[in-house]
């Protein structure tokens, strides 16, 4: 049942950025592939633009000492400021660059050596988290786009948030041959068409055994409620390392967990063939690029 009571809202967010992006070796020995741009702007900042349109203030990026271009990234550089000041033809990059500081207050911190796993984010990051705060966690390599005037990623499960005042899961249609890729979410009941309580998620199921075709991907507004879970350090996964996924199973078992199905276009940026195809995505839809990149398509094919 829709619940109209005003939820407290997320004003955090937490974005794992420690992973070493091994699918792009050799370019991520000595450059983040969070760094990698999508037009003019990185990945992670496509994702801090997306969180920010939702009403998050603080972000935290859990990083480490061997990505220090992360945090220049988000930091004020006031040399090349100097540079680009009073220079003609240079006023939109300095705003550009200006801006990205303003974006929201941001953190750093390096992940740990305890068991590795995608919770480990989140679980260093736990004390600047405000206490009984909703959180969101987003990967740093999935970019939902959305079509102009229609809301993001984070505006879309934000709303559906309010709706429940509970856990929300991002979930993505697929097809069923890739039900053996994802972990696959056992629906419950129907909120509204797409806002459905999730029972379970299981871990590439495979179309036999797939419980829908909503594949859950890293992109959630976490309640407080899942944090004693992941502070006990026992939401393992077959592999051994400490799971969202796990933990998000396990408060599902006690609590309401609700996943909404986006309405976007999803790209996975840490994929080399999906990356190149999110920068055409971008290209084919930014009018300084359509054109140009659409006569070229032509006559290349």
């Amino acid at each position: 049942m829709t619940n109209n009571t005003k939820h407290r809202q997320p004003k955090k967010a937490i974005i794992p950025a420690a992973g070493f992006g091994t699918r792009f070796l050799p370019y991520t020995k000595a450059s983040p592939k969070e760094m990698m741009p999508i037009l003019d702007k990185p990945v992670i900042q496509h994702i801090v633009e997306d969180l920010v349109s939702a009403g998050i203030e603080d972000i935290i990026i859990v990083t480490s000492i061997e990505k220090p271009s992360i945090m220049a990234h988000f930091s004020v550089n006031k040399a090349l400021e100097k540079k680009l000041t009073g220079k003609k033809g240079k006023e939109a990059f300095l705003k550009a660059i200006q801006d990205i500081p303003e974006l929201a207050d941001f953190s750093f911190v390096n992940q740990s050596d305890g068991t590795y796993g995608n919770a480990r984010p989140v679980i260093d990051a736990m004390d600047l988290l405000t206490p009984g705060e909703p959180f969101i966690v987003f990967s740093a390599d999935d970019i939902f786009k959305t079509e102009p005037g229609k809301p993001t990623r984070a505006q879309q499960l934000l709303a559906a948030y309010n709706k429940t005042g509970k856990t929300t899961i991002s979930l993505y249609q697929v097809t069923k041959k890739d039900t053996e890729k994802y972990g696959i979410a056992m629906p419950g009941k129907e909120i509204e068409p797409g806002l459905v309580q999730v029972k379970d998620v299981l871990e590439k199921p495979g179309p036999e055994k797939a419980p829908s075709l909503w594949a859950s991907l890293m992109g959630y507004i976490l309640t407080p409620e899942i944090l004693p879970i992941l502070k006990e350090e026992k939401c393992l996964d077959p592999a051994g390392e400490v799971s969202l996924p796990v933990a998000i199973n396990e408060l599902a078992q006690k609590d309401e967990v609700y996943g909404l199905v986006l309405d976007a276009t999803y790209h996975d940026t840490g994929n080399q063939l999906k990356y190149l195809l999110a920068v055409m995505d971008f290209a084919l839809s930014d009018e300084r690029f359509e054109a140009d990149v659409r006569k070229y398509l032509e006559k290349r094919l």
